[in-house]
């Protein structure tokens, strides 16, 4: 690990314990509907990468093997007491989303949200999550993404030469063309808010 992404891991450390307090206003405003609609559709042996504190979590259906990576330590704690407060058993693990530590083709689905935008390095990131998807399996992944207006880009663009530097969060980014350019199979697809949300399930052939 280089000494930036020490800091940017100390940093989510600290956010831990003050995350869903802080993105209540976001989450009810921007992600609330994102959470169903992704993780509605995931089946049998699912991996959730980045998970965070866990706000997946309830929005699994019932009878899945639920697996999810976390790379801040302290983020997973609170995602490992919410998951106990929920009732739910899952494997929920510290690692890298670049470097899963899991088989080849080994799930049926993985799940990705609001996450792949502050991760260094988020096309290893994808890559991983196609490797560890079995042939035919599901990639299911919500994010804030590129605008489809020209003005909100210019500003997002803006924004991303103080937000990457400082926090390694991407406006500009757009995970689609990686995932189509992978030769997955865009199965559901949607954009609100300016283009500016994208929600995704892409099959793996």
């Amino acid at each position: 690990m280089t000494s930036r992404e020490e800091r940017l891991q100390r940093s989510w450390d600290r956010r831990a314990g003050t995350y869903d307090r802080d993105m209540s206003a976001v989450e009810r405003r921007w992600f609330s509907a994102a959470r169903p609609w992704v993780c509605g559709r995931a089946t049998g042996r699912t991996l959730e990468v980045a998970l965070g504190t866990g706000l997946n979590l309830p929005h699994y259906p019932e009878g899945l093997e639920l697996t999810g990576v976390e790379w801040s330590p302290q983020m997973l704690a609170v995602a490992v007491r919410r998951a106990a407060s929920l009732g739910i058993t899952a494997d929920l693990r510290q690692a890298d989303a670049r470097e899963l530590p899991f088989d080849d083709a080994s799930f049926d689905s993985v799940v990705s949200t609001f996450s792949l935008c502050s991760i260094p390095g988020e096309r290893r990131a994808i890559d991983e999550m196609a490797r560890v998807l079995r042939p035919g399996g599901l990639l299911l992944l919500a994010d804030h993404v590129e605008s489809s207006s020209g003005p909100v880009r210019v500003l997002q663009r803006l924004v991303d030469l103080f937000s990457v530097p400082l926090q390694s969060e991407r406006y500009c980014h757009r995970p689609l063309r990686q995932v189509e350019s992978l030769g997955f199979v865009v199965e559901s697809h949607r954009r609100s808010s300016l283009g500016m949300l994208e929600q995704l399930a892409a099959r793996r052939p």
